[in-house]
């Protein structure tokens, strides 16, 4: 499988997944239509699947008008099928889904909304997270509780370390600014974020990222490391008490 990065909207990515033996693909995310158009049209290629991490319209905002106009089925959370705009296919936690070449598994990651699902392309070691994890952050916690994103985390770390991480948005730059603001020892942080600047630099993005780039440098996948604890001036504190100080901090970052 093939995976094209389409950006959208201001900082937004969908994703283009291409089965390539027989021209079959399906979006992920699609946050506007045009340019997904834009790319199927360029690569003569036709929509067949549309799936969904959330609701959030940033990320269904394309639904519509690209299931109107490719007849493509919309695949979602089954719990949270009253919120995802012209949903199809109704998955629940765990299932694996499969259509034509496609499979994916999907996990369900409760915290920033409370029917975020993540699809784990396992076949090709590809993770779409929507606004879970994050290069290097995670996302905001709108309607789930700290510790529901703290298990979300803990349910992603344990996948392959080569598994690549497809998020919802470029913020990894930012994101850096403060995993390094709390975890200055960090060798590996140090290097990665001059890894970040030149890829911005020559207008790429930043994505993918794998789980074993995470989780030498995401300060939240890192919240029982010892110098972050110090840094943060917690004492003897458990690792879901340092996740949750460290995510209301970067709330107001």
């Amino acid at each position: 499988m093939k995976v094209e990065i389409i950006p959208c909207l201001k900082d937004n990515y969908s994703y283009v997944v291409i089965d390539e033996r027989n021209n079959k693909t399906c979006v992920v995310d699609p946050s506007e239509s045009k340019p997904i158009i834009n790319f199927l049209e360029k690569n003569n290629l036709k929509l067949n699947y549309i799936l969904n991490t959330h609701h959030h319209y940033d990320h269904v905002g394309g639904n519509s008008e690209l299931k109107k106009k490719y007849k493509a089925k919309v695949v979602g959370f089954k719990e949270d099928y009253k919120r995802i705009p012209e949903i199809d296919i109704k998955l629940k936690d765990g299932e694996t889904w499969k259509e034509d070449n496609f499979e994916a598994k999907v996990i369900h990651i409760p915290g920033h909304t409370l029917g975020h699902i993540c699809f784990y392309f396992y076949k090709d070691n590809n993770l779409f997270t929507g606004d879970t994890l994050f290069s290097l952050g995670c996302g905001r916690i709108f309607e789930g509780t700290y510790e529901q994103m703290f298990s979300s985390l803990e349910k992603i770390k344990k996948l392959p370390p080569k598994t690549k991480i497809y998020c919802g948005h470029e913020y990894t730059l930012q994101n850096s600014k403060f995993c390094i603001q709390y975890d200055k020892e960090n060798q590996n942080l140090i290097k990665k974020i001059q890894e970040i600047n030149e890829k911005l630099k020559n207008n790429k993005p930043t994505i993918p990222s794998t789980i074993e780039d995470e989780l030498k440098n995401n300060i939240f996948l890192r919240s029982d490391n010892e110098n972050i604890k110090t840094n943060l001036n917690i004492v003897t504190s458990s690792s879901l008490a340092t996740f949750s100080k460290l995510r209301d901090l970067k709330d107001n970052f």
